[in-house]
């Protein structure tokens, strides 16, 4: 069956699951956006470049770049372990166009990309739906729940395109600082929830004398191989993740590596699953943290700019992991918006709470365990910027978490 005859056979507006993140499949994508005059097109973390006209729906439960300002944005707030559950009740799905490797041995691999897309696919099959798979040979082979029977793919469309990778990002003083005191909390043996960006980068990179690590995450990047390099890593224990982006050599590195295994969401980011492993630290960061040791992480000025992600999935599963902990690390100071990120208290949804310790560049606030009055007196004297402190002194006695001045 030819690609425009299978999606024609579509139900009218149908629901169409793409790999998101940074595996999309763009040249299948833009002949299905030729094709269908409506659809729900569903994607994690999408990127610019996603079809945005009318008549097409961009829906997600984690927004990015590429779904943000979108007026056809419709968001789903979900924590992303619970969205293959939507998929298999009030959100099933229509069709799914993935991202493969060529077939070995009857079977694709979906990459660098796993995620909630295992249960589209069964969300799609269970009611006679589409699935879809541009097959991309500079696409990385990887084990785990990345492996799929080519008996499960109705289309497959071959088109190589080269992968995106990510940016090599210097680290900043304050990065630096925030890293350095994250690492200092984490021990030989400790599992490790591994992001991208600035503070995973330094916080990992402080950790390459350690021994032991494992590594079980949403994520990973570049980071990781260098732990592995290090020595760091307990080689006996898979590197457990959903999803990676990095650089050339990282995915050089994963193609074929039976060290690294990709798993679904509903095993990555169980809180169950995630508290079965020993130490484990989950490393987030947030927008805003109040003296009430909330966290907003997903909004500003109440637009939705990402979502709940995995970081309620993580920082539960860690908390309740032998010797774990939940740790939200930030700058004191938003450069951008040029404001405190630790605030009285946060005016935008909430988007997780009761961490382990907040970690700015100003120190380390150890939350958990203390009562409210003092897990806002850390908060000011350990994480927030010291030119706003007197003002949180003056804001927690209004709100009743320090007594009157």
């Amino acid at each position: 069956m030819d690609l425009t005859t299978a999606l024609r056979r579509l139900p009218e507006n149908p629901r169409v699951v793409v790999s998101g993140n940074h595996a999309t499949p763009w040249h299948t994508l833009r002949l299905l956006d030729a094709v269908l005059p409506s659809y729900r097109l569903w994607a994690l973390n999408g990127q610019p470049g996603l079809p945005d006209r009318d008549g097409v729906t961009l829906e997600t439960s984690f927004v990015g770049p590429g779904q943000r300002r979108s007026p056809r944005l419709s968001y789903v707030p979900s924590r992303l372990s619970l969205v293959p559950t939507l998929f298999g009740g009030v959100m099933p799905v229509d069709a799914v166009v993935l991202h493969t490797t060529p077939p070995r041995g009857g079977k694709v691999s979906l990459g660098t990309e796993v995620n909630v897309l295992p249960a589209a696919i069964e969300s799609a099959r269970a009611r006679g739906g589409l699935v879809v798979a541009q097959v991309n040979r500079h696409l990385p082979w990887t084990s785990g729940d990345a492996e799929l029977d080519v008996s499960a793919v109705d289309v497959m469309v071959e088109a190589d395109e080269p992968l995106a990778h990510a940016p090599v990002l210097p680290i900043d003083e304050d990065s630096a600082r925030i890293g350095a005191l994250v690492a200092g909390r984490v021990g030989d043996g400790a599992t490790l929830q591994a992001g991208i960006g600035a503070v995973p980068d330094a916080t990992m990179r402080g950790l390459a004398g350690r021994r032991g690590l494992r590594i079980w995450t949403e994520m990973f990047s570049d980071s990781v191989l260098a732990l592995e390099r290090a020595g760091a890593l307990d080689t006996s224990v898979p590197i457990t993740s959903s999803f990676l982006f990095g650089s050339e050599e990282l995915i050089d590195w994963v193609d074929g590596n039976e060290r690294v295994v990709m798993a679904r969401t509903e095993t990555t980011n169980d809180p169950g699953v995630i508290a079965r492993n020993p130490a484990m630290t989950s490393v987030n960061t947030a927008l805003q943290v109040d003296l009430f040791g909330q966290a907003n992480a997903s909004r500003i000025k109440a637009r939705i700019h990402s979502g709940f992600g995995g970081q309620t999935d993580f920082i539960v599963g860690a908390l309740h992991s032998p010797g774990g902990q939940a740790v939200i690390a930030l700058r004191s100071w938003h450069p951008r918006a040029d404001v405190s990120t630790i605030v009285p208290l946060v005016d935008e949804p909430v988007t997780s709470f009761q961490m382990s310790a907040v970690v700015t560049e100003q120190g380390v606030a150890e939350v958990l365990g203390h009562d409210q009055r003092e897990q806002a007196r850390r908060l000011i004297e350990h994480a927030a910027h010291p030119s706003v402190r007197e003002e949180l002194r003056e804001e927690a006695a209004e709100l009743g978490l320090a007594a009157p001045l």
